[in-house]
């Protein structure tokens, strides 16, 4: 393959977008379909169609990778955006506020970013919208164009076992079902079964999930993050995004239709099935799905309305485990250790880090990085017990009572003097 080490090169991201790119040209794909799959016009289609036929796999990559955005916003917008609304346009909506901020401020910005300091300010709140009128959608053209993923909570065992969840997939064109049971609905547990789900069938174009605070962060941005438009994200979102993987998040239930209809078909006929086999744990269950599936696909499964798959392989050095993990930054202590979950490691490698990367993996083990590369460390079971210190011994010593002066002092002999003439005086 003469493209190969251009293909290593490009980031999950672009290395979809060539995939795609890839499908247009070998005819597979159509133009709109592509842009469709990668939020792209047409126009920006036939743009990288042309570009990848003349230069290759390069050809993908964005001519401005590198440089810095021209519409960063400078440090202290937001902040004088937000005073001068307080100030002069309260009351105003973001949209006719974005006008006048432009007309009589001279700050030009979009009505969009204006509605978003205003609502994180709590300047401004969102008006409730009627009910939505809920239109049927249909299916997507491809095997492994869009993939519903959500957690089912359920006493799937029949009080044979504990009560867990099923992570569900769902491919959107075809119905094909894969799950998974983990004992509860986090992180760890979505990397996991997505991980097993990409090794069986390859890593999707997107994904369409819940807005579940393990898929998608719940904080909120700071001002200085604000104005250099960081994007805020968990790190489900975070490794799907090194994946390659566009993220969508559905608003209700009801958005998610078929994963939902597919747990509760699941409910009851996996219920029973297990019932029968008389399974009673999640490792038996898991045991159980790997050989149903499959059956179940061919039974339920509809075909495609196109034949391609758009799943794509697992590129060579790609390492699902050190993207499909929870990163967290910790500091390095003088005597370098790092403290992680209320517990203690000792780094072996000697290092300048103030802060490193703890990164836990989904089969339970643990690394620590700095700058891409991983240390030894080893936990630190026992803490050493701190020495009593030896109680400190006081000497009382009784208090004298104070005498200003002795009686051999000459004060005390001129005062014996006065005291004796005035009795004479008396006498």
């Amino acid at each position: 393959m003469s493209g190969f080490k251009d293909i290593i090169m490009l980031s999950q991201r672009e290395l979809k977008k060539l995939h795609v790119i890839r499908k247009v040209l070998d005819g597979v794909v159509k133009q709109i379909e592509a842009a469709e799959m990668l939020s792209l016009s047409d126009r920006q289609i036939r743009r990288l169609e042309n570009r990848v036929r003349i230069e290759g796999n390069k050809g993908i990559t964005h001519r401005s990778r590198g440089k810095s955005s021209g519409r960063k916003l400078p440090t202290g917008v937001r902040d004088k955006v937000i005073k001068l609304y307080r100030e002069k346009y309260a009351g105003f909506g973001p949209t006719l506020a974005s006008e006048k901020l432009g007309e009589l401020e001279g700050i030009q910005l979009s009505d969009e970013t204006v509605r978003l300091w205003l609502l994180e300010s709590g300047d401004w709140k969102k008006a409730r919208k009627g009910r939505k009128h809920r239109q049927w959608r249909e299916r997507k053209h491809y095997f492994g164009e869009m993939i519903q993923i959500d957690g089912s909570h359920h006493d799937w065992f029949e009080g044979r076992g504990p009560k867990c969840v099923l992570m569900g997939y769902i491919d959107d064109a075809t119905s094909k079902a894969f799950g998974r049971f983990h004992e509860y609905e986090g992180t760890l547990p979505a990397m996991d079964s997505f991980k097993r789900y990409i090794k069986k069938y390859g890593i999707p174009v997107s994904i369409y999930l819940d807005r579940l605070s393990a898929y998608k962060s719940p904080g909120k941005l700071s001002i200085k993050e604000l104005a250099e438009e960081t994007e805020l994200l968990s790190e489900f979102e975070r490794a799907a995004k090194e994946l390659g993987v566009k993220v969508t998040h559905a608003y209700s239930p009801q958005a998610k239709g078929r994963i939902e209809r597919l747990f509760n078909t699941f409910q009851d006929r996996v219920v029973k099935e297990m019932r029968l086999q008389g399974i009673k744990s999640i490792e038996e269950g898991n045991k159980f799905l790997a050989g149903y599936l499959p059956g179940y696909n061919r039974r339920f499964a509809v075909k495609a309305k196109k034949a391609e798959d758009l799943h794509r392989g697992i590129a060579e050095g790609l390492d699902l485990d050190n993207i499909l993990c929870i990163r967290t930054q910790r500091g390095v202590r003088n005597d370098y250790t790092v403290a992680h979950n209320k517990k203690l490691y000792q780094v072996m490698d000697k290092t300048e880090a103030k802060k490193v990367q703890v990164e836990e993996k989904t089969n339970g083990t643990m690394a620590i990085t700095f700058e891409g590369k991983r240390l030894k460390f080893k936990e630190i079971t026992e803490r050493p017990e701190k020495q009593q210190e030896k109680p400190l011994l006081f000497i009382i010593k009784k208090k004298k009572n104070y005498d200003p002066a002795p009686p051999s002092h000459p004060w005390r002999q001129g005062l014996k003097s006065q005291n004796l003439a005035r009795s004479h005086a008396k006498q």
